[in-house]
């Protein structure tokens, strides 16, 4: 009986982190480096889309309120679990996403850029 309380609540936890951080129907194509790692989990994504608008866990929020939106969805994570995971399209100009990077380090943020790698040709 007990194992499957447990699965029950497993399986609500990740339906709801599941749903929370949905931003697979925005558009955005990142910019290319090379020699990158893994980002791990995060917590928290920000994305800049092909429309420079900004997305929250894919909830569209303004700049201004986006540092306290960081903040409350980090929660009192302990440091090295305070990953914000900040997509931003190829085109997106610094007048854009520096405003967001400002908001995730004033939210106590471990900012992450999201790149795509670039696989060199022997």
């Amino acid at each position: 009986m007990a194992m499957g309380d447990i699965a029950f609540n497993l399986l609500i936890f990740f339906v709801i982190l599941a749903r929370a951080q949905d931003d697979s129907h925005l558009q955005w194509t990142p910019a290319k480096a090379e020699n990158l790692e893994n980002a791990g989990h995060a917590m928290v994504s920000v994305v800049i889309d092909n429309e420079n608008k900004l997305y929250l866990n894919g909830q569209e929020i303004g700049v201004g309120q986006l540092a306290t939106a960081i903040e409350d969805q980090l929660g009192d994570a302990p440091a090295g679990e305070r990953t914000v995971l900040l997509k931003v399209h190829h085109e997106a100009v610094a007048l854009r996403f520096e405003p967001v990077i400002e908001a995730v380090s004033e939210a106590g943020g471990d900012l992450v850029h999201i790149v795509e790698d670039v696989k060199k040709k022997n």
